[in-house]
């Protein structure tokens, strides 16, 4: 070996640094969030555990449908009380903490203050779980607001698709 080609040999083995591979163009198999996103737990919750069986069928599908078509991070599922009841699904707006409806029937805009209880979402054992907190933060996967935020409208006949 020449002390030439041992040269060669050295520099050759700068071919793995990350500026001289070439850029990889097969399929895209993992995606870097841009921030953490529970889009896929939600889904997960509604399907399985919210919305689970037949009969819910047509209502889930609409609620994954409109989940699907929102560009947000965060989702929040909204329970009527801790029997863990789905009500709703929210997105979350990171800058001022308010929840603001997706789909389903709740307020149209949550402030952090209104939050009664918040729940994580456990795939494995599919049930909610109450967090001993009342801080809105990106780990929360469910929450409920006190009764009086619920409005009672006797005598009113329900309207069908309100808008947002």
């Amino acid at each position: 070996m020449t002390p030439g080609s041992q040269n060669d040999w050295e520099n050759g083995s700068t071919i793995s640094s990350p500026a001289s591979i070439p850029e990889y163009t097969g399929p895209k198999l993992y995606k870097e969030p841009s921030f953490k996103s529970n889009k896929f737990i939600i889904h997960n919750a509604v399907t399985r555990c919210c919305l689970a069986g037949k009969v819910n069928e047509p209502q889930k599908n609409k609620i994954v449908e409109e989940m699907e078509k929102c560009s947000a991070n965060h989702f929040l599922i909204l329970f009527r009380d801790s029997s863990c009841q789905f009500r709703a699904i929210y997105t979350m707006n990171p800058e001022t903490e308010e929840m603001e409806r997706l789909t389903g029937i709740g307020p149209r805009i949550i402030s952090p203050e209104m939050v009664e209880s918040i729940y994580k979402y456990s795939s494995d054992r599919k049930q909610f779980t109450a967090i001993p907190s009342k801080t809105m933060s990106m780990s929360v996967d469910a929450f409920t607001i006190p009764g009086h935020f619920w409005q009672k409208r006797p005598g009113t006949p329900k309207k069908l698709g309100t808008p947002k």
